[in-house]
């Protein structure tokens, strides 16, 4: 998974949000909600959940859950028990209600009751013998938070665990931690016995103190969770920790750093770049591994570790960039990460080319000539993507044209540019206006 979340969009005002009906649905079913609120109208006219997809144009680990798990017998079953809702982070509605149930990852996957409480949720990209046990299972018990906290009051340890994980999946560390607290002291001691609570409570005061934005702790915690057996959530965690080290002296951090190399190796050489890979996210543990590498001082293990990525990566995309986008998009980024500059710069174009649908890739080589210094080059491509942009990216595609523009001391035409796209979209989207009005007056 990306965190950041770290990534969000999509389609201008409405969300974009579709509703799945069950076969043999009635006609006064049929309409389509065209936000989540219709959604859970729907849900309580037709005793359905809602499954809220939360995704967005530019999310690569989007594509690879639309390409490789949200479709089949086990999605069409899915559909038949939920109404899904795509949800794009770029759109007005998207970002509202990513906020409400503090959903920082994408793509996330939240079940609402027709109330809009949540029933659980899956986030990131997961290969699809992972992601539906674990949505059928939400689908199927329709536990809200609370009535897991209920079960783990007089249930067994797993439902300690389970009540942790859900709070970590909201990224929730000092709601988590302080539930655990509640507990009367014999049970906490029982429960940190067990390998999946201990996991959550690091995992928890990890999130707790990304919060506070406390590098001490996060790399105490960091190094705690790494020393256990995470997963995919591998590279996650290590990227958590090599950005809290980052200002420590050369020598300290690559000596905290250097017990990390030997199980980001073999994770990356048994779990990534296999022929079958047991993680969805290959891009974070390519990029993770190189930056350590970088780190610690060994640039050739690094590049050669990007050069494998690039390599098999070409081989499973074969000439079709359309075949897979998430693919497609990793190669992207691994070329951009070995600074094979020439070889990038005719692979976006190709992208444009495979993908003219959407504003992303002509907006993503138009800002790349930008910052070459190509503003006349940058223009054609910026003025393609701003064609099909829409809310919050219709902002990040001006700033673009206005720097390019100011850049050939075309002053007026960036002004009126930035005006138009302001108010229309600017209301919706303070954080990015802010932007494009600073770029104005620099």
């Amino acid at each position: 998974m990306s965190r950041t979340l770290r990534r969000v969009k999509k389609h201008l005002l409405a969300a974009l949000l579709v509703a799945a009906l069950p076969a043999g649905a009635h006609a006064a079913e049929a309409s389509t909600p065209t936000t989540i609120d219709e959604a859970l109208k729907a849900s309580a006219e037709q005793h359905r959940p809602v499954l809220v997809d939360f995704q967005a144009v530019w999310c690569y680990s989007c594509y690879y859950m639309a390409s490789h798990v949200l479709n089949g017998p086990e999605w069409d079953d899915v559909q038949r028990k939920a109404i899904v809702v795509e949800a794009d982070a770029d759109s007005p509605d998207g970002q509202t209600w990513m906020k409400k149930l503090n959903a920082s990852f994408l793509p996330s996957y939240v079940v609402l009751d027709e109330h809009g409480n949540e029933l659980g949720r899956v986030t990131a990209e997961q290969p699809r013998e992972k992601f539906y046990p674990k949505i059928t299972a939400i689908l199927a018990t329709g536990n809200t938070l609370d009535g897991l906290k209920q079960k783990a009051g007089k249930g067994s340890i797993d439902d300690v665990a389970n009540v942790l994980e859900a709070y970590q999946a909201r990224s929730e560390g000092v709601e988590g931690l302080a539930w655990f607290s509640s507990l009367p002291a014999p049970r906490q001691q029982q429960a940190r016995g067990n390998a999946r609570v201990a996991v959550a409570l690091d995992q928890l005061a990890l999130i707790k103190a990304l919060a506070a934005k406390d590098n001490a702790a996060v790399i105490a915690n960091a190094q705690k969770v790494l020393a256990q057996d995470i997963g995919c959530q591998r590279p996650y965690v290590l990227d958590d920790l090599l950005e809290a080290t980052e200002k420590l002296p050369a020598a300290d951090r690559k000596a905290l750093l250097a017990p990390q190399r030997k199980p980001m190796d073999s994770y990356v050489n048994t779990q990534v770049l296999v022929a079958q890979p047991a993680c969805a996210d290959q891009r974070s543990a390519v990029l993770a591994s190189a930056e350590l590498d970088q780190v610690l001082g060994d640039p050739t293990a690094a590049s050669a570790l990007l050069d494998r990525a690039i390599t098999q990566t070409r081989q499973r995309l074969g000439s079709n960039l359309a075949s897979d986008r998430n693919l497609a998009d990793n190669l992207r980024i691994y070329l951009a990460k070995a600074k094979r500059s020439a070889e990038l710069d005719d692979y976006q174009r190709k992208l444009i080319a495979a993908y003219p649908d959407d504003y992303v890739y002509a907006y993503r080589y138009g800002r790349s000539l930008v910052e070459a210094g190509k503003p006349a080059d940058a223009l054609p491509y910026l003025a393609q993507a701003a064609d099909k942009a829409y809310g919050a990216n219709r902002l990040a595609v001006a700033l673009q044209r206005v720097k390019a523009l100011k850049a050939l001391h075309r002053d007026d035409e960036a002004r009126k540019l930035a005006s138009e796209v302001l108010e229309t979209n600017g209301p919706w989207f303070p954080k990015q206006a802010d932007a494009l009005k600073a770029e104005l007056k620099a």
